[in-house]
């Protein structure tokens, strides 16, 4: 089995499909190559079998034509090498990654063999008249049966490629007529191009085998269907074995974390288990659920979250424009809920943004508000626990377009630069627009720091009353002891506002069943693949 340095539940797989070769691929799939490159072997014989009758008994008995003593010999040696090839991999003690070795030495040794058919049997110069050489099927089928990496393959087929040009030379040396040497290689170059082709079989096997760890490792989830990549990693729909229950898994790949060594890499990965650890101890209904999560032993990191049908704000926002400003306030107040819980376990979450915040349907509750990626997630002071995000001195982390003024200085940071985001992403719905627009991040933090932002009233047409402007402003000021100082008290101005028409649940599923009709029916996500994909932009690109 894996190792999975974390607590998760897990639906035991065998050890021979799970466990993975050097060639990337479970033991239990190259076991399946390997019994069809068995059978490819005894095919081959059969074919070299029948050359050698053909051209040691019919062609001299129909037309008198004697058969080259390479020829013969070749065909011989052709077909004990396949009897002897099958009898390895079906019978060998040996491994299966060892077998996949000698597997794509036999491709070159067949091709040596054709080689030798075409251009010493007869002499080169009149072999070809503008027919390909048998080497080309042999790199394509060797390609799609024997097990191997990009690299391997491609090494492997360039010099089954480079046979027939070999068999030329010897075939000059024996003072045989050959064509010259450029058009040598103008008549193989299909070899080559077939070479180059080769490692397309290759590259397939090797995804579908990672997908296929990823499996076996995730231990009771079925990874369904890959809905997006990001920088950090994929995301995929997933489906629990024995629950039939839908989920959303992030993996994160070693490989795409940019780390500069070893150590880097590890402190990532720490991050990302250091969110996976503070989301599952949160249990606000408004924040996202987290089922499981891990390190398999090749590194990657992996968590399962609740796969949610809906729109990030941003995404929101951009396609359907601003909102009412009791709508505005419904969704922040569900926010507040979640950071609330967050602030009394002493966690400042750094990173509230429209692209981490979905509004999704819930049940029959719409206009239901999940906070998501408690990625940047510190504790306070007062607590022993270190920084989540695991990077080198002076550097700043967050989104700059809702970076409080305390985060850009990195001087003390606590809920209340949570408290000054909540208020940006505010003002963004109900403007469509962000507090501050700047061209570069660095423009944006002198925004942050030196500006002083206009009231949201001003910048949109829908009529915004002025304690929402105030509230809003409040949020905003540069000075965390000028805001609100906990998040209760944004909930108590919010709860000030009591327009005539309030938003709530009706009003929110009539809007669903106007605007987002795939979503607001009754159907599973599993069953809707536009709920499936709204999820992509907040986890495959987040962190």
């Amino acid at each position: 089995m894996a190792k999975i340095i974390a607590p998760r539940l897990q639906t035991p797989a065998p050890e021979s499909l799970n466990r993975k070769t050097e060639c990337g691929i479970p033991d239990g799939m190259l076991s399946e190559q390997l019994r069809r490159l068995s059978v490819s072997t005894m095919v081959g014989a059969g074919l070299w079998a029948f050359g050698l009758v053909m051209d040691g008994l019919v062609r001299p008995a129909t037309v008198g034509a004697t058969t080259n003593e390479w020829t013969l010999t070749t065909e011989i040696a052709s077909i004990a090498l396949a009897a002897l090839m099958f009898l390895y991999v079906r019978y060998s003690p040996h491994s299966s990654q060892r077998k996949a070795e000698v597997g794509l030495l036999y491709i070159v040794i067949n091709a040596a063999g054709v080689a030798l058919l075409n251009n010493l049997a007869k002499a080169p110069a009149t072999s070809y008249t503008g027919q390909l050489s048998w080497n080309t099927v042999v790199i394509l089928i060797g390609a799609m049966i024997i097990p191997g990496t990009p690299t391997k393959m491609l090494v492997t087929a360039l010099i089954a490629a480079s046979m027939d040009p070999f068999a030329v030379w010897l075939a000059h040396l024996r003072g045989m007529p050959v064509p010259s040497v450029v058009n040598t290689f103008v008549l193989f170059m299909p070899n080559y191009a077939c070479a180059m082709v080769a490692i397309v079989p290759s590259r397939v096997v090797q995804g579908m085998s990672r997908r296929l760890r990823h499996v076996q490792e995730l231990g009771s989830y079925h990874l369904i269907e890959l809905l997006g990549r990001g920088g950090m990693g994929e995301v995929w729909r997933a489906e629990h074995h024995l629950l039939a229950r839908s989920a959303a898994i992030k993996l994160v790949r070693p490989e795409l974390l940019g780390a500069s060594g070893a150590l880097e890499a590890r402190s990532m990965l720490q991050r990302f288990q250091r969110e996976a650890q503070a989301t599952s101890a949160l249990s606000s209904p408004h924040t996202i659920r987290l089922f499981d999560f891990g390190v398999t032993d090749d590194h990657t990191f992996y968590y399962v979250m609740e796969l949610l049908a809906g729109r990030d704000l941003e995404s929101l926002v951009r396609e359907f424009g601003p909102v009412r400003p009791d709508r505005a306030m419904f969704m922040l107040r569900q926010v507040c809920h979640s950071l609330a819980e967050a602030h009394a376990q002493g966690l400042v979450h750094r990173d509230i943004t429209p692209a981490n915040i979905y509004v999704c349907r819930m049940g029959l509750d719409y206009d239901f508000v999940k906070v998501l990626d408690f990625g940047l997630v510190t504790y306070n002071e007062r607590r022993t626990m270190e920084r989540s995000l695991l990077s080198g001195a002076h550097t700043t982390t967050g989104t700059p377009a809702f970076m409080a003024p305390e985060v850009i200085l990195e001087s003390s940071v606590d809920a209340r630069a949570d408290i000054y985001a909540v208020g940006c992403i505010a003002y963004y719905l109900l403007t469509g627009q962000l507090p501050f627009e700047a061209e570069t991040p660095m423009k944006m933090f002198v925004q942050h720091l030196q500006a002083v932002p206009v009231p949201p009233s001003e910048r949109t047409e829908v009529p915004v009353p002025r304690e929402i402007d105030a509230l809003v402003l409040a949020c905003l000021e540069k000075d965390p002891s000028r805001r609100p100082q906990n998040i209760e008290a944004v909930v108590e101005m919010i709860d000030r506002y009591r327009p005539r028409d309030a938003w709530n649940n009706a009003a929110a599923k009539a809007w669903w069943d106007r605007h987002l009709v795939d979503l607001s029916g009754p159907r599973s996500i599993s069953e809707n693949p536009t709920q499936s994909a709204s999820v992509v932009t907040t986890l495959s690109v987040a962190s």
